[in-house]
């Protein structure tokens, strides 16, 4: 293996700082308040926010894929940036659910461009030093940088947020305009001759036929991969009313999410251990566990300390993130890479939009814990028949199929 050009391969370190800025986002940690207080949206409608949100993102997820591939992983990435400085923009001036919606859709857009362009670098970069059997580590330290990121964000957003609701997303911008400068410096790696393609919709639509209906293996990854994000990302929006509702003072919300940050990017970096020492099915039955308990401690307990149970989520997340993108990785090429890993996001986009609003709309007329008791059995009897399909088709050593 030829190794990579010395500029090509610092590619590694600039990805970890992208990911860390990408995620250093001030207003998470109080933006549902900044909704539900400051807009005056109800859970509905932030749930539905969030759910055409997602539908921005998923109309240009696998477009900003396929894009990727063929015009570079650093364009994507250097559009997200620019994208991103705009919608953080909006929310400065926005003060009504249409003005949320604008910079929404904006952020959305962005995110699709990011999705798949990052890992796919990392892997690609990877690759040409000879390195790709490490992916997961990799990907775990990315994954890492991204949430330590956030926990920095978070940290101080509840003090913010209470001398100036407006302040974490005025940071927000100049974040944003970092990440930028850190993609402009990304270098693309070598990309092999194509055949010229003579329908790019035709083209599409094949990579997409063979992840979901030729290739089982990448089929049973991407949808046991969605499942399982979508049970640690129903929390991010329900978790801060949950924490008003059991009286946490509003100081504790930023380093409460710094926490919940810390824990994803410390399973996202000793993932690959645990991998190790637990293997495929042992790994699957702890994500199942995992999910099953932090949804049942959040649905029958209710005090200050509830929140912990948040936690035992974002362990899982850190978890599978780097886990099962590495066999999505493994079972794709340079010619799909990110377009497979923007359908993953593109299906979670689409399921998260069919059931967020449904799960606000439960939390709003039945409460919060029934909510979570509610999700815990519903998740648990999804994820059981996914895991073992997931498991059925593994391999030791998963590979592209021919």
């Amino acid at each position: 293996m030829t190794p990579a050009p010395l500029k090509t391969a610092g590619n590694i370190r600039k990805l970890y700082a992208f990911a860390f800025l990408k995620m250093t986002l001030f207003p998470m940690a109080i933006i549902t308040l900044f909704w539900k207080d400051h807009i005056g949206l109800s859970l509905t409608e932030i749930l539905l926010l969030q759910g055409i949100f997602s539908v921005a993102t998923l109309l240009m997820e696998y477009p900003s894929g396929y894009l990727s591939d063929r015009l570079g992983y650093r364009f994507a990435l250097t559009l997200a940036s620019l994208i991103g400085i705009v919608g953080w923009g909006f929310y400065t001036a926005a003060d009504t659910f249409a003005g949320v919606l604008v910079a929404e859709i904006l952020l959305g857009v962005s995110f699709a461009f990011i999705s798949g362009s990052d890992a796919a670098l990392l892997f690609e970069t990877l690759r040409l030093e000879g390195k790709e059997d490490e992916y997961a580590r990799y990907d775990g330290r990315m994954a890492g940088a991204a949430q330590i990121g956030e926990a920095a964000g978070a940290l101080f957003a509840g003090v913010l947020y209470a001398a100036a609701p407006l302040s974490p997303f005025y940071i927000q911008v100049g974040v944003w305009a970092l990440a930028l400068g850190i993609s402009w410096k990304l270098v693309e790696p070598p990309v092999p001759q194509r055949q010229a393609v003579t329908s790019h919709l035709a083209e599409a639509l094949k990579q997409i036929r063979y992840a979901l209906i030729d290739n089982r293996r990448l089929r049973y990854a991407i949808l046991f991969s969605t499942v399982l994000g979508i049970a640690s990302f129903y929390p991010v929006w329900l978790i801060q009313p949950y924490m008003q509702e059991n009286g946490v003072p509003l100081a504790w919300f930023g380093p409460v999410w710094a926490g919940a940050n810390l824990s994803v990017a410390l399973f996202s970096l000793i993932g690959h251990r645990i991998h190790f020492h637990l293997g495929d099915r042992g790994l699957t039955g702890l994500f199942l566990l995992l999910i099953v308990a932090g949804y049942l401690v959040l649905g029958l307990t209710a005090g200050v300390w509830s929140f912990l149970g948040y936690y035992l989520l974002t362990a899982m997340r850190g978890l599978q993130g780097p886990i099962l993108r590495n066999h999505l990785q493994r079972s794709s090429s340079r010619e799909n890479r990110a377009s497979i890993l923007s359908l993953k996001s593109l299906i979670f986009r689409l399921l998260f939009v069919g059931s967020g609003p449904l799960v606000g709309a439960l939390a709003d007329h039945w409460g919060l814990r029934p909510t979570f008791l509610l999700l815990a059995l519903l998740l648990g009897t999804i994820l059981l028949p996914l895991a073992a399909l997931f498991l059925r088709t593994l391999d030791p050593r998963p590979r592209a199929e021919t």
